[in-house]
Formats: structure tokens, C-alpha cells, sequence
């Protein structure tokens, strides 16, 4: 037989050459969700480390669950230190039927996860964001699914992705996410100036407002969580953290205890430590406004890149580095994969290796970490440090393309009319007379 009688074997349509390419990142999500699942499930027979990951959607979780579908926050809990939206989200899983909590909120998380990957994916966009995503959050285990940071990454991922469309979604969007845990009222940071930024900070503000008064229609004590800030202190995985820890093998006498919720040093000199972190977390807000003001070149990826930028640096300078701050960061970057004009590449591949290193921190070597052995010390200076770099670099780039450099302007201008100048021979010098 002639494959010339039959073109299809030798030029096959473009819908099955594409078929594979399309069908494999569904493929890894389900895989690696399946494993992530696995760890989950399984963490009770056969943990990894110390830390109890599925204890707090268990225990927590669940109490606070009921406490709101009785109409009121935790006010009285001291681990209750959430900005009111988290509330309809932690109350979601207690009204599906036919699934105790921890199932339910599992079920949601992976829904959630899964819209992410699709937002990403679809509309033409650059496929590194998506893949950053589904291949980037199992590395951090199994904790991205016994927390609910993977809704409210999913609020800033859409609001920045629907920001070169519609302004006023994005702005209702990170409203609602900022209403959740604050930090996705940075992604109206690199919003274009103009009309664009007038409608989604409009929006937002319109959104929070509507929101607050419905959640304090709906329930009791909607504020609480403000007094629950304040008596935070230094947490082992934060950057002070990583400093104590090594001033610990210095002779420093502090100790590692139990508090709101996380594991902190205490003992002399925890205070000025954590007052050093808040300083630093006011000089980052001064400098992102700084460069707000000073920019000038704007790209379609320029509010992605700021928004890294701007939860990357608060991430570091935070009393608290959580490990499940990681998703909110792998969330940001995969947006800023998904456009070809980003300069946050090199910056995305550190937080893909700060995600590794992290859950190598929790909770594979937690007890270390705990105990201030030198390989629980070393795995977070290493970590932390990932995390610095990719926040100066960030930035770095970010004011690079942004901000314009007269002297560097200038340069370009001459190289150009230079390099614009006819080749061949000079012009003969002008005679001179006298």
C-alpha cells in the first residue's frame, strides 16, 4: 500500500498532535493529586515526621466549623486570628451532605485546586503557568490540602488574571480574598494607573464593604480576630526564627513553646526581634510604594510581577513563614508563567526550590527544627535564604522594567544611532583655514 493513497499517516490533523500535549497536564494533576491524597489518608499509620498535618482541619477547623454555623466567630479562641471571609469558607464543608467535615473540606480543596489549573491553562495563555502549578504544589506534600490556602490563592490567581478584561471582577475578587487572609489586596498593587486602576480599587472597596456588612448581619463578633494579632511572636521557620535558632548554638538561653497556634521562641531579646520583623514589613510597604510611584513601563505582566513581588516580600519580613505561605507564592508565580513579557522567570525556579526545601522542614524534619539540631537549623537557613534571594531579585527585575534609567536611556539612544550610521568611508574632515 502507497501512504501517499492515504496523506493522514504522514500529516496527521492538528487535533491529534495536540491530543497528547493536551491530555498530559490533566494526567499529571490527577497523579499527583492521587499521591498528594495518598499522604493524606494515610497520615495517621504512616506519618511523615511530626506535626499532625490533617490534625488541624480535624480538630480546628471543624470547632471553628461549628461554632460559625451556631452564628457566631471563635471570639473566645485564642488561635482565631483570621480576618472575617475566612469564615464562610470554613463553614462551607460542614453543609454537604453525606460527607463528615474533613472529607468535605478535602473535596473542596481539590475542587478548588483543579479551577486554578484550568484558569491557568485555558485562553491561549503561556502553558508554564499551569504546569508550575500542578507540578509545583506536591512538592509541598500533602499540606496544600488540610489548609485553605488553596481557596484563597484561587482568589488572587482569578483577580489578576481577569484584571486585562475586566478590572471591576478583579477588584471584587481580591476584595474578597483580601476579606479572607489580606494578602490578595496586593494583587491591585500593579494595576495599570488611570481608569484601569479607578475601576478595580472602586470595585474592591465597593465588595469589601458589601461583605463586611453581610458577614456582620450573619454573625456575631465579625472583628475578634483582631485581638488575636497583637501577642504573636517570633515563629521557628520565619527569618528572625532562622537567626535565634543559630544564636541558640551561639549560647543563647531561649526556648521553643507552643503559641497561637504555632511553635515560637521565647526568652530575652524575642521582642526586639519581632519588633525588627514588623519594621521591616513597614520599610517593604514604603518601598512598593515608592516603586508604585516611580513606574512608568507598564507590560500585561507587570500586575502579576508586582503581585509576587509584593507578597514575596512580606512573606519574608513576616513574624510567621508557614509552610503553607509557599502555595500562596507558587500560586502568584504560576501567573506570572502564564505571560510571555514576566520577568519573575528565575524568580519562580527559587520558590519552586524553597517549596522542596519546606516541606523537608515540615514535616519531615519538624522535630529537628523544634530541637534547634543543626540539621533542622540548616534546612531553614537554606529555605529562608531561597526565599530572600527570590525577594531581592524580585524586585530587582521588577523596578529594572519598570522604572525608567536616564542614564541607561540614554546609552540605548546612542547605540542605536550608531549602529543607524550608513557603513563605508567617513566623511572627509572639513578643511581647515588660517
Amino acid at each position: 500500500m502507497d501512504s501517499r493513497d492515504h496523506p493522514a499517516v504522514l500529516d496527521p490533523s492538528p487535533a491529534a498532535r495536540t491530543l497528547p500535549a493536551r491530555l498530559a497536564l490533566p494526567a499529571c494533576w490527577l497523579l499527583t493529586r492521587a499521591a498528594m491524597l495518598l499522604l493524606l489518608v494515610q497520615e495517621a499509620a504512616h506519618p511523615l515526621g511530626v506535626g499532625g498535618v490533617a490534625r488541624e482541619v480535624h480538630e480546628l477547623y471543624a470547632r471553628w466549623g461549628t461554632t460559625l454555623a451556631q452564628g457566631s466567630f471563635p471570639a473566645g479562641d485564642p488561635l482565631w486570628q483570621y480576618p472575617p471571609g475566612a469564615g464562610p469558607l470554613l463553614l462551607a464543608p460542614g453543609l454537604l451532605p453525606g460527607l463528615t467535615y474533613f472529607q468535605a473540606f478535602v473535596t473542596l480543596t481539590l475542587a478548588t485546586d483543579a479551577l486554578v489549573g484550568y484558569a491557568l491553562a485555558r485562553g491561549g495563555r503561556e502553558p508554564a503557568g499551569a504546569w508550575l502549578w500542578t507540578a509545583g504544589l506536591p512538592l509541598l506534600l500533602h499540606i496544600p490540602l488540610a489548609r485553605y490556602d488553596v481557596e484563597v490563592t484561587a482568589l488572587a490567581v482569578l483577580a489578576l488574571l481577569c484584571m486585562g478584561r475586566s478590572p471591576r471582577v478583579a477588584g471584587t475578587l481580591a476584595a474578597l480574598g483580601a476579606l479572607v487572609k489580606v494578602w490578595p489586596a496586593l494583587t491591585l498593587l500593579g494595576v495599570e494607573r488611570g481608569r484601569t486602576a479607578r475601576q478595580a480599587w472602586g470595585a474592591a472597596l465597593a465588595a469589601a464593604a458589601a461583605m463586611l456588612l453581610v458577614l456582620a448581619v450573619a454573625f456575631r463578633s465579625p472583628l475578634s480576630f483582631l485581638s488575636g494579632q497583637g501577642g504573636r511572636g517570633v515563629q521557628i521557620e520565619s527569618l528572625g526564627g532562622t537567626a535565634l535558632g543559630l544564636a541558640r548554638h551561639a549560647g543563647w538561653p531561649g526556648r521553643v513553646r507552643y503559641r497561637y497556634g504555632a511553635m515560637e521562641f521565647v526568652g530575652p531579646h524575642v521582642g526586639t526581634v519581632a519588633a525588627a520583623a514588623v519594621a521591616l514589613t513597614a520599610a517593604a510597604f514604603v518601598i512598593l510604594l515608592w516603586w508604585r510611584l516611580r513606574a512608568r513601563h507598564h507590560t500585561a505582566a507587570t500586575p502579576y510581577d508586582a503581585a509576587l513581588c509584593a507578597v514575596l516580600t512580606f512573606t519574608v519580613t513576616s513574624r510567621v513563614i508557614s509552610p503553607q505561605y509557599l502555595v500562596w507564592l507558587l500560586g502568584l508565580a504560576a501567573v506570572c508563567l502564564t505571560s510571555r513579557h514576566t520577568t519573575q522567570r528565575p524568580v519562580a525556579l527559587l520558590i519552586l526550590a524553597a517549596a522542596g526545601v519546606s516541606a523537608l522542614a515540615y514535616p519531615v524534619l519538624y522535630a529537628d527544627v523544634m530541637a534547634g539540631t543543626w540539621a533542622g537549623v540548616a534546612v531553614m537557613v537554606v529555605r529562608n535564604a531561597l526565599l530572600l534571594g527570590a525577594a531581592l531579585l524580585s524586585f530587582r527585575r521588577l523596578w529594572k522594567a519598570t522604572v525608567p534609567n536616564p542614564r541607561a536611556d540614554l546609552r540605548a539612544s546612542l547605540r542605536a544611532d550608531l549602529s543607524a550610521e550608513p557603513r563605508g568611508k567617513r566623511p572627509a574632515a572639513t578643511p581647515t583655514t588660517g
